[in-house]
């Protein structure tokens, strides 16, 4: 098995993201551009792990590149979803693929909201 690969995602509570982006992380958020329009956390950068097409949602085949034009593998990112599923497995996807300093945001943006942490439309 190579090093490296098949690491298990971090969570982190929505409290601690909030603290991580202060002190400079960046958000990925890999809900539709659809469900990001609608309303997402202050600065954060969509780009969807899910698609949403005439038989329901499939993967973004192209994923890893488009999170590659926005993120060094060596970048601090907080990865948030609606709910906390999706993120876990874009946050896998990105750990296997190199990506070293990526954590998964628990309980999405629906927590986020929860919250009242800062959200931008």
């Amino acid at each position: 098995m190579a090093e490296g690969r098949n690491r298990v995602p971090t969570s982190v509570s929505v409290t601690v993201a909030h603290e991580l982006l202060l002190a400079g992380h960046r958000y990925l958020d890999v809900r539709t551009s659809e469900e990001f329009s609608q309303g997402h956390a202050t600065g954060a950068i969509n780009v969807p792990y899910m698609n949403r097409g005439n038989s329901g949602m499939s993967k973004n085949p192209n994923f890893l590149e488009q999170v590659s034009s926005h993120f060094g593998q060596a970048d601090e990112v907080i990865v948030g979803c609606q709910g906390g599923g999706r993120s876990l497995k874009a946050t896998a996807e990105l750990l296997d693929a190199g990506f070293t300093g990526v954590k998964d945001i628990a309980g999405g943006y629906s927590a986020w909201t929860q919250n009242g942490l800062p959200t931008q439309d």
